[in-house]
């Protein structure tokens, strides 16, 4: 059954009021009532709404003034204002404020319909430019990458300049900080995209058949080898090759690899007939290979010819503005997948969450979002559902944020976040008396929780 479009009705008339949630009601809409302005506004600041149909003489809070508390809240709804007192001025100051449309009472009830169906297809519009510009980022530009943080942000537009090219790349990065999805966005970025992208773990597989793996061999070449099989080269053949942990790659391999890399040609086990491959390489480590190199475990020359460029991923911990907003991905996608209804997280989740060091980075993150989603109890994630370790991440209180800074432990940012949040928290998630108490106004508390990725 298709969901229905919800419209918030706003009239201190009552009588008029029952008569468009019946007469709008009776189009297929889901209907909600405000009597008044400054409950319009209580409503959206709750729930989303796909338009409202609101007065502008009302007793208490008008609709022009409501109208512009509605918009600091939420620019995208449409808000259609109706009145009996026409004129100009008032039209042109709606309009102004951000009115969707303008209806003189008696409302034609054809020309109300009408209306209401080309604000909610102008919306839909909207959502679905918006939906396939994130498709097409996310396909040809990030490819998943998820992070706004300037690490990211430099690491992405230095992605956006080698992909084109036909360079080798050598990507670094600790454990779990999501180096294969760097080469994806450079092979899916690249003049190769619509050839293979294949992948191998260099450590995964045993010496003795990694060059079976990588080169192919011949029926015969070794016992159960009952027929001629293509390695990775050749199925990678036209499209990228992905080196999973090079640095682990026995040094009889890394000769071999390299002939490849200058010829690009190899020679199946146990064949003679020399094959030429295009292949792009792009390889990845979490071990510095130049102190590998200095060792004498990895070759100099295979090092150099694979860090044509190198990109360096950064730890989640030097990303901290990107956390939340990975939290909250992971949670969406996990939460269908664990037949649970998860909103987000609430603030004191948050605060551990952003101040944990996070070893085991992206990974470590996916991991400790699923085990709060399987064990919580309610819509959001809290402290209690996030692993021990994560109680003692974050400082408490504002007092204890503040001997923090004073130590030079933590950014001033940090502290004003540690503040909100507390403050937050005390006035119950209550958003007006959070702000009062912090002595800001409600829309400056909102632009600074959206700053820090927190909504609650």
């Amino acid at each position: 059954m298709a969901v229905k479009h919800s419209i918030l009705v706003v009239d201190d008339d009552k009588a008029h009021r029952t008569m468009l949630k019946t007469l709008v009601g009776g189009w297929g809409y889901a209907i909600h009532e405000a009597d008044d302005g400054s409950g319009a506004v209580d409503a959206v600041s709750e729930r989303p709404f796909d338009l409202i149909l609101m007065d502008i003489r009302m007793l208490n809070v008008s609709g022009i003034e409501a109208l512009d508390r509605i918009k600091q809240l939420n620019p995208a709804i449409p808000v259609v204002l109706m009145t009996a007192y026409s004129s100009v001025e008032t039209a042109v100051e709606a309009l102004k404020k951000g009115a969707y449309d303008y209806l003189t009472k008696p409302l034609d009830f054809e020309k109300l319909r009408l209306t209401i169906h080309r604000a909610m297809e102008h919306t839909r519009l909207k959502a679905e430019n918006r939906q396939l510009k994130a498709d097409l980022t996310d396909r040809f530009q990030r490819h998943r990458i998820i992070g706004q943080s300037p690490a990211m942000v430099r690491l992405l537009d230095t992605v956006a300049q080698v992909a084109p090219s036909e360079a080798t790349v050598l990507i670094c990065g600790e454990s779990g900080t999501g180096k294969e999805l760097i080469a994806g966005a450079l092979h899916y970025n690249s003049s190769r995209k619509n050839g293979p992208f294949i992948k191998i773990n260099c450590a995964a597989i045993t010496e003795t058949l990694l060059e079976s793996e990588l080169f192919g061999h011949e029926r015969g070449a070794f016992t159960g080898a009952d027929r001629r099989k293509d390695g990775r080269f050749l199925q990678a053949d036209g499209g990228s090759l992905f080196l999973d942990e090079i640095s682990e790659m026995p040094l009889t391999m890394q000769a071999k690899l390299l002939r490849v890399l200058q010829e690009r040609e190899l020679t199946r086990v146990g064949g003679d007939a020399v094959i030429p491959v295009d292949v792009r390489v792009m390889a990845a480590t979490n071990a510095d290979l130049h102190k590998r190199v200095r060792q004498g475990e990895f070759r100099e020359d295979l090092y150099y010819r694979l860090n044509v460029v190198a990109l360096e991923l950064p730890p989640l911990r030097a990303r901290r503005e990107d956390i939340v907003l990975l939290a909250q991905h992971f949670a969406d996608r996990l939460a269908a997948k664990n037949r649970k209804h998860i909103k987000g997280f609430t603030p004191q989740a948050v605060n551990a969450l952003t101040h944990y060091d996070w070893p085991g980075n992206v990974r470590e993150l996916i991991n400790v979002t699923e085990r709060a989603i399987v064990l919580s109890r309610g819509a959001y994630l809290d402290l209690a559902d996030l692993p021990l370790d994560f109680e003692t991440a974050a400082p408490a209180t504002p007092e204890a944020a503040g001997e923090a800074l004073l130590t030079g432990q933590i950014p001033l940012d940090e502290v004003e976040k540690a503040a909100i949040l507390k403050t937050l928290q005390a006035a119950r998630g209550n958003k007006s008396e959070a702000a009062r108490r912090l002595g800001i106004t409600r829309k400056t508390l909102h632009k600074k929780l959206k700053k820090y990725g927190v909504m609650p």
